[in-house]
């Protein structure tokens, strides 16, 4: 992957941690199984009972 853009690929969170984006993700092309906030594949590789905690917790992206 190239580079990364911060404001499109990434932020900071208010800890100081990098985030990645829902942009981010999409260049991707995939779900990576780690539950990320904003995951664009509904966590589709993340295993139970995590995906179904990170689902109903609402996050990822809608």
């Amino acid at each position: 992957m190239q580079n990364l853009i911060e404001g499109e690929d990434f932020y900071y969170n208010a800890q100081g941690y990098i985030v990645l984006t829902e942009n981010f993700h999409l260049k991707k092309g995939f779900c990576c199984g780690n539950g990320c906030k904003h995951c664009p594949y509904n966590f589709e590789c993340v295993p139970e009972p995590k995906r179904s905690e990170l689902t109903k917790s609402g996050l990822g992206a809608s």
